[in-house]
């Protein structure tokens, strides 16, 4: 999965996957040898970078011109922060329509983004933080951004709010604000612009719970229920009075087919959303209320097709900027363009899994079949065949996204939670442990987001190794396997293969291996998992957390929660005369300044 882009809680990957999260420490960089990876040769610049995070373009406005972005698949909903949409396709759209109180740049660094407001630490005993919102920040309607839309967000987001029933009636991509602020928001009214937070205790990744909003007048609206009313029966965690505002939530902004009424989609950031065609494009203008810098170009295009033509496209300027999945192929094609393209290599923070469903399936209740699959899966043959001819450097990844091969820690953090049984093929012992299991010939449906030959030769190679220890691999691969109503969230697979991407957060796991979590697609469950996170997420001290996370990869790899395969390589291209497009080893990737792209001295 991409977009890392789920985010805030974490993330699931996309730019050439598909849902991705994010997943590593702050301190962690994501570069190799003090690498700034938002540098490539050739690259034009109207403000030079100072640092890893945005440029300061100063006084700048807005220019005419159309910026053409490549997604590999569609926009399925304005509503990135729910469970079954946090995609990096739809993140296309909503990191450019919407903002947070934090970014990342291009090594992972956390900022503050001073045009959605400020944030600070005002108490370490109780842990407390104060926010203040911008005071011009303004939904694109005209309607003041204030507490209003935090109140709700803390209640969409909180496993309390529940209808008479018991049952939860929000599914966010996170729970983290409900769950570690369980006494709501601090603030003098609804309209204000200033409101506080008090932690239950210390929390690792405190920064990043202040992400993404949804309009909460809007919600309002189309419950049939006034502003007082939602925002009461939001601190209030009531379910029941909620029911009409979760439903419209949950689905209200889903776009697969068309747009609604283009009121429902209010901006707060420097785009909004302009059309949209399925399969064909998202298009996105500046957005004239946004109160913040404005973006350098007026208009983005966002083109739905196949990333295989996404290079040729980028080459007859039918797109102006890619980020295809790297491969030999795609990487010779770009260099054949010579001067016309700006190339970008670089790490990222994204990485290959093999996840298996323990809700249902041949894998749920056999750790003999699940020792059986590792034991076939040909993780070097696939790093060698598929990765290697791209980065020779490339190796096999045994960390679920904690650390990175190409990060200083890596070595040493692995060597205290894998013993490396799994890293060779052993047909024999694999082909013992299925006839142990007393299962005949097990189906394997190993599930993926289509067209992606990467994954496909992926499966192939699991296929050719794994049925020669008796199973039967079947390549269920399908367009719709991240959507709504897709495979992933049926759980109508034995093997989720995806990505996850990572970012500057600490207990970006949490939310995939903890049990009930929204990421949790597998449905695992381990009470020492869950208590081992819950230490991790207590703390700010850097030793405890890694040493927590050493905990929590030790019990995922008895249990075999998942496989890691291997880090992502990054490949990424614009067109020459398009400045300030930095690459970012995060699961942002490429557009994560999006906004500051800017033309000069264009070609025609």
């Amino acid at each position: 999965m991409t977009k890392a882009r789920k985010i805030t809680g974490v993330l699931a990957v996309g730019a050439a996957s598909a849902l991705v999260l994010s997943a590593c420490s702050p301190e962690g960089p994501a570069t190799s040898g003090g690498k700034d990876v938002g540098v490539a040769a050739g690259q034009q610049y109207t403000v030079e970078p100072t640092d890893s995070g945005y440029a300061d373009l100063g006084d700048i406005k807005t220019a005419d011109g159309e910026i053409r972005w490549g997604s590999g698949d569609n926009f399925t909903s304005y509503n990135n922060l729910h469970a079954d949409n946090y995609s990096t396709y739809n993140s296309y759209v909503t990191d450019l329509t919407g903002l947070a109180f934090f970014y990342y740049g291009t090594d992972g660094t956390i900022y503050q983004n001073k045009d959605m407001g400020s944030y600070e630490k005002v108490s370490d005993d109780p842990f407390k933080v104060k926010y203040t919102i911008h005071k011009d920040a303004t939904w694109s309607d005209g309607t003041p951004i204030t507490v209003a839309d935090y109140v709700f967000k803390w209640a969409v987001e909180n496993p309390e709010t529940k209808d008479a029933a018991g049952n939860t009636v929000f599914n966010p991509v996170s729970t983290s604000l409900g769950e570690q602020v369980t006494g709501g928001l601090e603030f003098e009214n609804f309209d204000s612009k200033e409101f506080s937070i008090t932690f239950n205790e210390p929390y690792a990744d405190w920064e990043l719970l202040m992400g993404g909003i949804m309009p909460s007048h809007i919600v309002a609206e189309q419950a049939g229920m006034s502003k007082e009313d939602l925002l009461t029966a939001a601190q209030n965690k009531d379910g029941e009075a909620l029911k009409a505002a979760a439903e419209f939530w949950n689905t209200g902004w889903d776009v697969t087919t068309k747009l609604g009424d283009m009121a429902l989609y209010p901006s707060y950031g420097p785009y909004k959303l302009k059309s949209f065609s399925p399969n064909q494009s998202v298009t996105l203008e500046a957005n004239e209320k946004f109160w913040g810098t404005p973006p350098a170009t007026k208009n983005i295009t966002i083109r739905i097709a196949d990333p295989s033509t996404h290079a040729q496209a980028l080459q007859n300027r039918d797109l102006t900027a890619i980020e295809p999945q790297a491969t030999v192929d795609t990487l010779n094609q770009l260099q054949g363009m010579g001067d016309s393209v700006i190339i970008h290599q670089y790490p990222t923070m994204t990485y290959e899994h093999l996840d298996f469903n323990f809700g249902g399936g041949v894998f749920a209740e056999s750790k003999e079949l699940r020792e059986a699959f590792a034991y076939c899966v040909p993780r070097q043959q696939i790093v060698d065949n598929l990765i290697k001819p791209l980065n020779p450097d490339a190796e096999v990844l045994n960390s679920r996204g904690e650390f990175f091969n190409f990060q200083k820690e890596y070595k040493d953090y692995v060597s205290d939670i894998y013993d490396g049984k799994y890293d060779e093929v052993d047909i024999k012992k694999a082909k013992s442990l299925v006839e142990k299991s007393g299962v005949s010939k097990p189906k394997v449906r190993i599930g993926y987001n289509k067209p992606n030959p990467r994954r496909s030769d992926t499966v192939a190679l699991i296929k050719e190794s794994c049925d020669q220890a008796g199973f039967e691999i079947v390549d269920q691969g399908a367009e719709n396997f991240f959507g709504p109503d897709g495979d992933l969230s049926a759980g109508n697979y034995d093997i989720a293969l995806f990505a996850w991407a990572g970012s500057g957060q600490v207990v970006s796991g949490q939310n995939i291996s903890s049990t009930d979590q929204p990421q949790n697609y597998g449905k695992y469950s381990n009470a020492e998992v869950d208590a081992a996170w819950k230490k991790v997420a207590s703390s700010v001290d850097r030793d405890k957390q890694v040493d927590g996370r050493k905990e929590v990869e030790k019990l995922l790899w008895e249990d075999l929660f998942s496989l890691p395969i291997y880090a992502h390589p990054g490949i990424a291209a614009n067109a020459s005369d398009l400045a300030n497009v930095r690459a970012n080893s995060t699961q942002t990737g490429l557009v994560w300044n999006q906004h500051q792209w800017a033309f000069v001295n264009k070609a025609e």
